[in-house]
């Protein structure tokens, strides 16, 4: 049957929308980025830059370079660019180079600033992490649900790009985040598992994670990100896309060349749909150092493995992966997919090192980065046989 949107439940999440204007959060987020950067990088030796970057070009020049990537790479050390390339054009055939200022779509590494924005929001005291869902949703049909259980991937909801096609949902309509909210609390999909039991992957988690920071904040979702992070922290060419900016949002492709399409699903956000640069994307890696932005208790819950189900090093944090090695050694990062679009988002903690790499037009050795780190770390993976 034909799904048709639920007007009598969008009052459950309408919100009152608030001005843009400057504010004392946006403030205090400037003054923590400029101490940021004054904690965090410091003046590499020209002997040891020159040395990076040399390991930087080899893993260029044998991974992507001779593969077709189209798209942008920035490594750093310590806050300080050491490798910075940018290759071939937005659009395939046209003569628009990619730039410093060219945004792509970062795809699932927007879930880093969805789970920021929460935990920000958990230490203004507007929300708890053990928080249930039915708090925000009162006929949200799952209990046992909370603001955790999302945010470290742990809430057994069904992902939506797949039990929408089981409802048949009418593709000619876009899906909105509202319509996320419906059709759970319409159609009760069945759960994968019990709420908490295992890690299992879904985008309906960050989908929620994005209307409960709208009910929160009292701001939409674009707006509470713009004004708590992008412009504090003087990230300009990084918003949240919308329908209105299709004509001109950097287009992606597949492998072959082929320009990808819009689709039903393209307009939910929070699990995706933020576009960036690799230079805005390492003032946000330089934000999440010291204690102005965030609090140093946040920042650990943050990065603390919570899915010890399999053993091994790979595990999940609230919004981040990472990879958990010996000697307490942690590398938190999020990869990206969708479409065409790639994006590689590395915190190497240990040794002050953020390696982004963004492309629009697929290349999955894009992701193939831990070569890389063992070249520009003692870190080693050599017992870890698996490869994302």
């Amino acid at each position: 049957m034909i799904v048709c949107r639920n007007q009598f439940l969008l009052f459950l999440y309408s919100i009152t929308l608030f001005s843009c204007g400057s504010s004392p959060e946006q403030e205090r987020g400037a003054a923590a980025a400029m101490s940021f950067t004054q904690s965090n990088t410091a003046i590499l030796p020209e002997k040891e830059k020159q040395q990076l970057n040399r390991m930087v070009a080899e893993f260029y020049d044998t991974t992507l370079g001779n593969t077709g990537f189209n798209g942008a790479i920035l490594i750093a050390k310590k806050g300080q660019v050491v490798f910075e390339k940018y290759a071939g054009t937005a659009h395939l055939g046209r003569q628009d180079s990619i730039s410093a200022s060219t945004p792509f779509h970062i795809a699932s590494t927007t879930k880093t600033f969805t789970a920021m924005a929460v935990l920000k929001l958990m230490e203004e005291g507007k929300l708890q992490l053990n928080d249930s869902l039915q708090q925000f949703f009162p006929l949200f049909p799952y209990p046992g649900i909370t603001l955790k259980t999302l945010l470290s991937q742990r809430s057994g909801l069904p992902n939506y790009g797949y039990y929408l096609e089981k409802i048949n949902w009418d593709k000619k309509h876009p899906v909105t985040n509202a319509d996320v909210l419906t059709t759970l609390i319409e159609y009760k999909p069945d759960l994968q598992y019990t709420p908490n039991k295992r890690f299992n992957y879904c985008n309906t988690n960050f989908v929620l994670l994005a209307l409960v920071i709208e009910k929160v904040s009292g701001k939409p979702y674009a707006d509470y990100l713009q004004q708590t992070f992008f412009t504090p922290l003087g990230m300009n060419h990084t918003k949240v896309f919308s329908r209105n900016d299709s004509a001109t949002a950097t287009p992606s492709y597949r492998w072959n060349g082929v320009q990808e399409g819009f689709t039903y699903l393209d307009l939910t956000y929070g699990d995706k749909n933020i576009y960036s640069t690799v230079s805005d994307l390492l003032k946000w890696d330089q934000a999440l150092y010291g204690t102005d932005l965030f609090q140093q208790s946040t920042l650990d819950s943050a990065f603390q493995p919570y899915s010890f189900e399999k053993p091994g090093i790979h595990n999940y944090g609230l919004g981040w992966r990472m990879y958990t090695l010996p000697n307490d050694k942690k590398i938190i990062y999020h990869n990206g997919w969708w479409h065409g679009n790639n994006a590689t988002f590395y915190r190497v903690v240990s040794d002050s090192i953020t390696i982004i790499i963004l492309g629009n037009k697929f290349n999955r050795n894009i992701y193939r980065v831990k070569p890389l780190i063992e070249a520009l770390t003692p870190l080693r993976f050599s017992y870890d046989e698996s490869q994302e």
